[in-house]
């Protein structure tokens, strides 16, 4: 599936996560939006941020998206595979779009 057809807000994710700008990866979620990374809850801004720091750009993870689907018009299941210093394999993210920014998050189990 072609990157151009996702959401704005899901391609930041991807981007944002690969050329490590965790300010703008921070910028792509709403201000009360929560990311559920198997279970564990982080919530607003300052959640996502140290998310991002202990999980995501802070392990230097890379993403590549393998494929998506459009469960409805804001709900998307997007399959990436993850490298790097963390979590390495490709997991399902479910992915909730707000007026182009991500209002929730959940990694779900393979």
């Amino acid at each position: 599936m072609s990157e151009q057809t996702l959401p704005e807000a899901i391609n930041n994710f991807v981007n944002y996560t690969n050329t490590a700008d965790s300010e703008n990866f921070v910028k792509t979620f709403t201000t009360d939006a929560i990311l559920n990374d198997w279970g564990t809850e982080y919530k607003g801004h300052e959640g996502i941020a140290s998310w991002n720091q202990t999980d995501n750009i802070g392990k230097k993870s890379q993403f590549e998206v393998v494929n998506a689907k459009k469960e409805s018009d804001n709900t998307w299941i997007v399959n990436l595979k993850v490298t790097g210093n963390g979590f390495n394999g490709v997991s399902p993210f479910k992915m909730i779009v707000k007026d182009n920014l991500l209002q929730s998050v959940q990694i779900l189990p393979d």
